[in-house]
């Protein structure tokens, strides 16, 4: 590749990378190109927003330069927020094609700070669409680094019936998961393990549409939550990436088809740019586990990693996850990858790596073994079964917003979290009950909070028969396709 000033006409001069023939001379396809490539940079020149929304609004696809326009722009403020919402809309009505939302996830991902690693890591990153009781990246996390693989991963905040991965490391005492990327970096070079909130100027274009996105009835477009999405994991820069694409009523996307097109638009992005990605479409329609809380759903993966399955769907999934990374990264079929999974917390290193991910990170590791140093709630409610026969059904979505009352959760970003609350389950589905025994207990500081329990009991419903065990993980998509168990 050469430059190669070329007099296109008498008062233009360009200079732009020639492919040049083997024998060094300018071919007739070079000149070709070069106008073709000149004309290009003039389209840009005079591009204007309004033809943009005008392509899609009718079903035509919008090319790299055309959606380069459009994330410069909002980044830069030279579009309106109006032209902005009225692209997201025809977009919502119309779609995107695959080329399409991955060039425009790049952009986004290429519109701030973007993390890279050094060659001699092997960096893997998990993400959850979220859940209710979802502490799978506790468990993963450790698993994965002390197979030997490097975790360094930006997580979010709860907001809504969802937990968030940083507010549950945050009710460790001490824990500091708001740093520098210097801060970040000398953490996971140190242990190869680091999960902290997200850190500089990463995706700022994804910040400016998911604010208009929420205010404007665009959230549940699929090509809108794969470029959001995905747009994060680019720039976290870890080149294997598995995902756990949620589905049922606790999940963003209760349609198992839906489900299954988002995790099958964000693998797709991911191939394109080059990242190792696959994803397990899993069941959310029940809490994972029996804890949903920030303090209260570290102490059960601290339990998963000591080696006590503390809820079988909560090791399923996590295991699941954490072979995916492993033979993405390793090149082992899936099914070793998984037994080599479980020896990580049967030889105690996964809950090692944990130690060390919290010492790290200024927090107090005297937690793992004493429970007692988290923060501890003022009162416990009993939510006590009405009837006896069988819990049929506990439903995730309403269990979250019943967490969240407690004072778990926010529904603003600005709302103070109470770490100690949440709750703690006794029953699952499929479990036999008593009436008048505990189904869960609930934890809180607040004074209001008696009238939860009944609320926790108008999301359970009950049989008189044991019902039929629900698959936990639907399917995989992966480089290969959908694959549906």
């Amino acid at each position: 590749m050469y430059f190669i000033t070329i007099w296109m006409q008498p008062d233009l001069k360009i200079a732009k990378p020639v492919r040049l023939a083997a024998d060094g001379n300018i071919t007739a396809h070079d000149v070709k190109w070069m106008h073709a490539e000149e004309a290009k940079e003039k389209e840009v020149a005079h591009m204007r927003m309004f033809d943009i929304i005008s392509r899609k609004r009718d079903g035509l696809p919008l090319g790299y330069e055309e959606l380069e326009y459009f994330i410069n722009g909002i980044v830069d403020k030279s579009i309106p927020d109006y032209q902005t919402t009225a692209l997201l809309m025809a977009i919502y009505l119309n779609g995107m094609s695959n080329r399409e939302t991955s060039d425009m996830c790049l952009l986004m991902a290429r519109s701030g700070d973007m993390m890279e690693f050094s060659d001699e890591l092997v960096t893997v990153d998990k993400h959850s669409t979220g859940g209710v009781g979802d502490k799978t990246s506790l468990i993963v996390a450790p698993m994965a680094a002390a197979f030997g693989l490097t975790v360094a991963k930006m997580s979010g905040r709860a907001l809504g019936h969802t937990g968030g991965t940083v507010d549950k490391l945050e009710s460790i005492p001490g824990m500091k998961v708001d740093m520098t990327l210097e801060e970040f970096e000398k953490a996971y070079r140190k242990t190869g393990i680091c999960i902290s909130g997200q850190s500089g100027n990463m995706v700022p274009a994804d910040k400016i549409l998911y604010s208009l996105r929420d205010v404007t009835a665009t959230i549940s477009c699929i090509p809108l939550i794969a470029t959001s999405i995905m747009s994060k994991k680019l720039a976290a820069g870890a080149k294997n990436i598995v995902l756990d694409v949620k589905t049922g009523s606790g999940a963003f996307m209760e349609n198992p088809e839906e489900a299954f097109a988002l995790a099958e638009k964000m693998v797709r992005i991911g191939l394109d740019n080059g990242r190792n990605v696959s994803a397990l479409v899993t069941m959310m329609d029940t809490p994972l586990g029996y804890c949903i809380g920030n303090s209260l759903e570290v102490m059960e993966a601290i339990d998963v990693l000591k080696g006590g399955c503390a809820g079988f769907d909560l090791c399923e999934v996590s295991i699941a996850l954490t072979a995916e990374l492993i033979s993405m990264a390793s090149g082992m079929d899936v099914r070793a990858a998984a037994r080599e999974a479980e020896k990580r917390i049967k030889d105690g290193s996964a809950l090692k790596k944990l130690r060390e991910m919290i010492i790290s990170q200024g927090g107090n590791p005297a937690v793992i073994e004493d429970y007692g140093l988290f923060k501890q709630p003022r009162t416990v409610i009993e939510a006590r079964s009405p009837e006896s026969g069988y819990v049929s059904s506990i439903d995730a979505k309403s269990i979250g917003d019943v967490s969240m009352n407690l004072g778990a959760g926010r529904s603003r970003k600005t709302d103070p979290i109470d770490y100690s609350a949440g709750i703690r389950l006794a029953k699952k589905p499929g479990d036999r009950v008593e009436k008048g025994e505990v189904l869960a207990y609930l934890y809180t500081d607040r004074e209001d909070a008696a009238g939860q329990a009944g609320a926790f009991l108008d999301a359970c419903e009950f049989s008189r028969t044991m019902t039929k065990e629900k698959k936990l993980i639907l399917g995989r998509v992966s480089k290969d396709g959908r694959e549906v168990y």
